[in-house]
């Protein structure tokens, strides 16, 4: 019987998920430890899709260790799939390994023990830094120990029970031939089992026979070698994934696993393994619901690794700190989808956690607000790191801009803009500035980049008008009075009221703002040759006032 634990509009999903984990997995398996399960597949990068693989399961086992019970997630590494395909932008010459364990595959870069190495090891870096506990399973070490043996005898014994399951939610699209479709063998026996050639290595094999008394099995390959009569425990191979992901819920009793709707939808994966899970394992189908997809800004809505181009998790931690990553897939509930901003929304995320951050420090935050934001900045364990001063993202991004990326340059900008309590040192504004930097160099449209004048514009500055000149002079003439950033920005609107007699407290009629929009582009077009660009303040700061006067002062 399907067992789901669908999420209520209105409640704490992880805090309701979390104590039915503990309630089921105690009722199911009195004394031991609750088990949440991720599956991932190293067979190409993992990307952020995957993650949310990993992060659903991680709150919810997180949050019963906040209660106070040891609660397992594992993570269950399919390193012993076979390769499907080679990857967008590895080289062709993998192919001769499609229908190889990902861990008999060379490693790409030959710094890895295998190909799905190659691709693991990225994701513990990053799970590391986003404080994901997980318990690593290896599919390969599994099966290749024998430890699922008896429960291969007892699929391969119970093959035509399995196919009767399996019919019966045929759907009417072609099969495809790396599922575990009875439809692919045509009219031959199924055989839920899946053998890695002896000679070849590969999994173009087909089972001739099964002795159900003495586990002996035959098959042949298509590189032309038969194999057999051989005990089933000697022969390499893995069990039809429909089949082998029910058997490890049993095996590692596993109380809570989410999917991607795909597989959680009626009629899924998760439905078929439901039936398999109790009929042939004797174990019970996990806690379930789906989750939506991720994507990012101006990507397709569903990713995959292996189409190539997908952000990974070390993508984002590049310009996102940790906490903030974990914010966005904490605040979305599971059946809602996800984007990450990779463009110029990310000034505008930034600048939410820091509002939400504020509302927490000063209690003015609503309790769920409050509550997401505790399962973003730390977990059971402790909190993460975070930027000692965390200064506005578009700020730092700005300067980095403008300075093209000089050190001694960005510490001075930073000093100004803190006058009041003044940057010591580039370590408080980090992680941050390094994340605002990595956005600049490898996501900043290059048209947005702020090339400064190095001379004059000196047709523009002959052709001022008379006002443009009044201008320009009360600009530098005052900008040293108040060298800050609320001092320059007061001074910036401040001058078209000026020009026109009003008190710098004058409000902003629409004559007004006319007059000070035609103002900033002017200063752009003289500073930087654009008619915008980053906030004036920050660029006057930035410059630096002998500059400022000599690309605008008329010759």
């Amino acid at each position: 019987m399907e067992v789901s634990c669908p999420v209520a509009v209105a409640d704490d999903w992880v805090v309701r998920t979390a104590g039915e984990v503990r309630a089921e997995a105690e009722r199911r398996h009195p004394g031991e430890v609750p088990t949440c399960a991720s599956g991932i597949s190293p067979s190409g990068p993992v990307h952020l899709g995957n993650l949310r693989e990993l992060m659903v399961p991680h709150l919810v086992a997180d949050e019963v260790r906040k209660q106070g019970v040891p609660g397992r997630h594992i993570l269950s590494w399919d390193d012993y799939d076979r390769l499907r395909r080679v990857p967008a932008g590895f080289p062709e010459s993998f192919a001769e390994h499609i229908g190889r364990p990902l861990t008999a595959v060379p490693d790409p870069c030959g710094r890895h023990e295998n190909w799905a190495e190659h691709f693991k090891e990225p994701l513990r870096e990053s799970l590391a830094r986003l404080a994901v506990l997980v318990t690593e399973i290896s599919q390969t070490q599994m099966y290749t120990s024998g430890a699922y043996t008896g429960q291969i005898i007892t699929a391969m014994r119970r093959r035509a029970d399995i196919s009767a399951v399996l019919a019966r939610y045929q759907t009417k699209r072609n099969a495809d031939p790396d599922d575990d479709d009875p439809r692919n063998a045509g009219t031959r026996a199924y055989y839920p089992f899946k053998p890695y050639c002896a000679v070849c290595g590969r999994d173009d094999t087909t089972v001739t026979g099964f002795d159900d008394e003495t586990t002996q099995i035959t098959y042949t390959c298509a590189c032309g070698a038969q194999v057999g009569p051989v005990p089933i425990a000697e022969v390499a191979g893995k069990l039809a994934w429909k089949v082998d992901w029910p058997m490890r819920w049993a095996y590692e009793h596993v109380t809570f696993e989410p999917a991607g709707v795909d597989h959680a939808s009626p009629g899924s994966s998760f439905t078929v393994g439901g039936e398999l899970v109790t009929e042939i394992f004797g174990g019970e189908m996990p806690l379930h619901f789906g989750y939506s997809f991720v994507g990012t800004t101006g990507g397709s809505s569903k990713m995959s690794g292996s189409a190539g181009g997908a952000p990974t998790p070390a993508d984002a931690l590049e310009i996102f700190e940790a906490p903030l990553v974990r914010w966005l897939y904490a605040r979305r509930r599971p059946e809602q989808s996800i984007t990450l901003a990779f463009d110029q929304e990310v000034g505008r995320v930034y600048d939410e956690w820091d509002a939400l951050s504020r509302k927490v420090a000063d209690g003015t935050a609503d309790a769920p607000a409050r509550a997401v934001y505790g399962r973003a900045a730390g977990t059971a364990e402790g909190p993460l790191p975070v930027t000692p001063r965390p200064l506005p993202f578009r700020t730092l991004a700005s300067v980095t801009d403008i300075t093209a990326g000089d050190q001694a340059q960005i510490l001075r900008i930073l000093q100004d803009l803190t006058n009041q309590d003044p940057v010591a040192s580039l370590d408080e504004v980090r992680p941050r500035l390094d994340c605002a930097q990595a956005w600049v160099a490898g996501y900043m449209d290059p048209a947005d980049r702020t090339q400064v004048r190095r001379e004059p514009d000196t047709d523009r500055l002959a052709g001022l008008s008379e006002e443009e000149r009044c201008a320009l002079k009360l600009l530098t003439e005052r900008m040293g009075d108040d060298w800050s950033l609320n001092g320059l920005t007061t001074l910036l609107y401040g001058i078209p009221k000026l020009l026109r007699d009003l008190p710098l407290d004058a409000p902003r009629t629409p004559e007004l703002k006319a007059a000070q929009r035609t103002w900033f582009i002017l200063l752009y077009q003289l500073l930087i040759g654009k008619d915008t660009g980053p906030r004036l303040p920050t660029l006057l700061l930035a410059l630096g006032q002998d500059q400022i006067r000599h690309l605008l002062t008329p010759g």
